[in-house]
C-alpha cells in the first residue's frame, strides 16, 4: 500500500511539474498550479 502511495505522489508530481512547465505563463499561474498540486497529493494521501 505504500509504494502505490508513493508511485501515486511520484506520478502526480511529475503531471504536475510538466503541467506546469507548458501551460503556465505568469508567476500567478504557477502559483495557482503548485497550489492544485498540493491538493491533488493531499487528496491522494487520504
Amino acid at each position: 500500500m505504500q509504494s502505490f502511495l508513493k508511485n501515486m505522489i511520484i506520478i502526480l508530481m511529475l503531471a504536475s511539474l510538466s503541467f506546469l512547465t507548458v501551460s503556465c505563463n505568469t508567476m500567478q499561474g504557477a502559483g495557482e498550479d503548485v497550489k492544485s498540486a498540493g491538493e491533488a497529493i493531499k487528496d491522494a494521501a487520504d
